[in-house]
């Protein structure tokens, strides 16, 4: 039975995909993208503690994914939310925030486990929607424009239907001696999911995020920074056209093409936000060291430029000072130029403007 759009995708084609997926025009794109995520690894460990990163680029990348989705918050917002002690009244703000823990949360399973299972991708999308829904059990789900409203795609429907495709899927990746490129695999695996759409919100959040586990499952990466959310929103388009021309007519070619393209753009842009924090953060350092001797150590710096946004319990966490110092120290930094305080709530934050301008590119 051919496809039609107006009803349930069930009989989705198993994976792996029938015909050939690695052409030589792939196969040579797969060369490049490579590239540019080893480069991208590389400048990652040129800084003496990677984690200086995640909490800074995962929260900026649970911003565009959500705006992929209309979930709109600004990084301001984001960033204070995640600093401050004050409720969180904004909706958007909170769904982003779920996503960041998600990823976390994702990212050490992977980390221990070495599998993208079903029970994980469920995980995921429970925690970035607050629910313990689960698969999709209802009937009626399409997917349409959201201008027209006219239907795009009917995902498959029946909870047993989704369980055995996702079963499918949990198996294509996690073999690993096919011999098929891991990046090529994770654009057939994001396609996948897409097409299988097992939720009934949450699913494109979802899927970004088993892309970048399934690089650090793959060892592509040590640590979850490179992002396609960014590349997606500019070439938003050519995303759902080559998407739809995999359902339509078999097309992995030019949908792989797109992914390649965009893990190497990402990882080249990723790669120049990380110098330019590695750039900065040396010059903090110096300029510390040299106006603030009896102040200064690694660690400092390290707290400095964990998230732009820094406050008196960060110092006290890292033991670095008592209570009653850690505000004199803060204040110093301000001093200097490194912060300027801010009133959130009840609370004194300090925002290091530098790296929020680096980020926020």
């Amino acid at each position: 039975m051919s496809f039609n759009k107006n009803l349930p995708y069930n009989n989705l084609p198993l994976l792996p995909p029938k015909g050939e997926i690695e052409t030589k025009e792939v196969l040579k794109k797969a060369i490049t993208a490579n590239k540019a995520l080893a480069k991208l690894v590389g400048s990652g460990k040129q800084l003496p503690n990677q984690s200086i990163l995640l909490n800074s680029i995962v929260l900026h990348e649970a911003k565009l994914s959500s705006e992929i989705e209309n979930i709109i918050t600004t990084n301001d917002e984001l960033y204070q939310a995640f600093a401050s002690d004050k409720k969180i009244s904004d909706p958007n703000t909170k769904e982003v925030l779920h996503y960041q823990e998600a990823l976390w949360q994702g990212f050490q399973t992977v980390k221990k486990r070495g599998l993208i299972t079903t029970n994980l991708m469920v995980s995921i999308c429970n925690i970035i929607k607050e629910t313990d829904a689960g698969i999709r059990k209802t009937t009626g789900t399409k997917i349409a424009n959201h201008k027209t409203g006219e239907v795009i795609y009917t995902p498959p429907e029946g909870e047993d239907v989704i369980k055995k495709l996702l079963h499918n899927l949990e198996q294509y990746v996690n073999l690993d001696d096919d011999g098929v490129d891991p990046l090529i695999k994770m654009a057939v695996m994001h396609y996948q999911f897409e097409a299988i759409h097992p939720f009934t919100d949450g699913n494109g959040r979802t899927g970004r995020i088993l892309n970048i586990l399934y690089l650090v499952k793959n060892n592509l990466l040590e640590i979850p920074i490179l992002y396609l959310s960014k590349y997606i929103m500019d070439h938003k388009p050519k995303y759902y056209t080559s998407l739809r021309n995999v359902t339509d007519k078999n097309d992995w070619k030019d949908w792989i093409l797109y992914v390649l393209d965009g893990v190497e753009q990402t990882a080249l842009y990723t790669q120049n936000k990380i110098d330019a924090i590695i750039d900065l953060r040396n010059k903090t350092e110096q300029e510390v060291k040299a106006k603030l001797p009896d102040m200064y150590s690694k660690e400092l710096v390290e707290v400095i430029f964990r998230q732009p946004y820094c406050k008196r319990k960060f110092l006290e966490d890292a033991q670095l000072v008592k209570k009653k110092t850690a505000g004199v120290y803060l204040n110093e930094l301000e001093r200097i130029g490194v912060f300027k305080s801010k009133k959130v709530g009840k609370e004194k934050l300090y925002f290091n403007k530098k790296l929020f301008d680096i980020l926020k590119k």
